[in-house]
């Protein structure tokens, strides 16, 4: 079969052939329709991801298909059973083998785009949202990188949840995302001064961060009392340092939010919220964003749109 592939450190990904693999227990192996990439491959391929597998390794962290084989005494859905699997691994590839309590039915009329698009982005920032930041209706939540992959799904719950939502991003079409998934106000961070915007709206209640650098430090200052600030990523290259004395001052609550570990310490929080958000989709509520649709021989181009932030939404790589 096909698979895009890092063979070793010191070599670029590429695509290549490989055997089948062959499901084993606890695993069912999916025929993959479509995969969705997230910033996590890049730094994978870097070796800077946390969850970054020993090579050679087959990269696509969430796929969506159809189960074709389930491994011996295994318990799970049944051959034919469209899923949808976040694997962490192997998803740039025709066929991958995933352990069989993560993988999701998928709900009636969703299609294998918006399900390779769907689990990372929607359950990192619901589960920041909800759960970690315990965010409230008509509370103000600022959302930064708001045209990213996970930036545009906090701005679409943030108003699901009832929230007043700021989107910060770089450049007219960006903003023109955001505010078409319900920002009820824009920041350039190219032209505008985050903070001043920010503070003249009254200050936020939540602050919802991939980016880190420059644009955390002015989202900080623009904190009213009490807030919580969520550190999702650092897409910028800068992780910031906290001033401890300023938390204290305000009654500020950082909060680090890595969506995947708690797959491994308490997966019931993940399962809870893909519920609520497969429930909102099915109703409409929500619907992912995917700007760019590519198949796996341009793989390495679909993640360069990622590196050079030409994207916005999810970019998914499909193998039909």
């Amino acid at each position: 079969m096909r698979a895009f592939r890092l063979e070793s450190p010191d070599r670029k990904a590429s695509l290549c052939n490989i055997d089948i693999p062959v499901p084993v227990k606890g695993e069912i192996r999916v025929k993959i329709h479509a995969c969705g990439l997230n910033f996590a491959d890049l730094l994978m391929l870097k070796g800077e991801y946390q969850d970054t597998p020993a090579t050679p390794f087959t990269l696509g962290m969430e796929v969506a298909g159809v189960v074709d084989a389930i491994g011996p005494d295994t318990s799970g859905p049944e051959v034919g059973t469209p899923v949808a699997v976040f694997g962490g691994q192997g998803g740039l590839a025709e066929y991958g083998c995933f352990p069989a309590d993560r993988a999701v039915h998928l709900p009636d009329g969703m299609g294998f785009t918006d399900a390779a698009a769907f689990q990372i982005a929607y359950g990192t920032s619901h589960v920041a949202l909800n759960y970690k930041a315990g965010l409230q209706p008509g509370e103000t939540l600022l959302v930064l990188g708001a045209a990213g992959g996970v930036g545009l799904t906090a701005v679409e719950i943030g108003k699901v949840m009832g929230a007043r939502v700021i989107a910060c991003a770089r450049g007219a079409d960006k903003l023109e995302v955001a505010k078409q998934a319900g920002a009820d106000h824009l920041i350039d961070a190219a032209t505008e001064d985050i903070r001043e915007v920010c503070k003249s709206l009254g200050g936020v209640d939540v602050v919802y961060d991939p980016v880190g650098g420059n644009q955390f430090k002015a989202a900080f200052r623009a904190c009213r009392p009490e807030a919580r600030i969520l550190c999702i990523g650092f897409a910028s290259g800068e992780v910031p340092q906290i001033p401890a004395n300023h938390l204290l001052v305000k009654n500020l609550s950082v909060m680090g939010l890595y969506w995947g570990g708690y797959l491994n310490f308490r997966p019931k929080v993940v399962t809870d919220s893909l519920a609520v958000l497969l429930d909102w989709y099915s109703k409409g509520l929500i619907r992912p964003h995917v700007s760019h649709i590519l198949p796996l021989e341009k793989a390495a181009g679909a993640l360069d749109l990622l590196r050079t932030r030409k994207s916005t939404g999810k970019v998914v790589v499909t193998l039909d």
